[in-house]
């Protein structure tokens, strides 16, 4: 039996990531994201949402861990796509830290989008 140690959930309007890519281009996306979740968001027109529901993931992942952005880098927390599709969340650096102390062994993760508006609730687990 796993118990819940803490739940986030994060709503984010795909424009307002567009809007931070316009404006700040590819230092934007290398601050926010790894290269893996970059090439996880792929291209095409859905490639703005995909990137919208990692940044909403990672949101839910700082809730979760009982944490606010300021505390933990957006890198520290890695969303990436398993082959069977699944979503599952990477910790490192502070983050990693964070969750040993909490006794976090592991973050769920559940992403959803469509149209203008991306979803991420994130339940973070200890062993008992």
């Amino acid at each position: 039996m796993r118990g819940v140690v803490g739940v986030g959930v994060d709503l984010v309007e795909v424009a307002r990531l567009q809007r931070a890519e316009a404006r700040w281009g590819r230092v934007f996306l290398e601050r926010v994201f790894t290269p893996r979740e970059l090439a996880d968001a792929g291209g095409g027109a859905a490639r703005s949402q995909r990137l919208a529901v990692r940044f909403a993931a990672k949101e839910a992942v700082f809730k979760a861990l009982g944490t606010g952005r300021p505390a933990l880098g957006w890198r520290d927390v890695e969303i990436v796509r398993e082959t069977s599709g699944r979503p599952r969340v990477v910790l490192s650096g502070r983050a990693s830290a964070l969750a040993r102390q909490c006794g976090v062994t592991e973050v769920l993760v559940s992403l959803s989008h469509v149209g203008t508006l991306a979803l991420a609730e994130a339940v973070a687990v200890s062993p008992t």
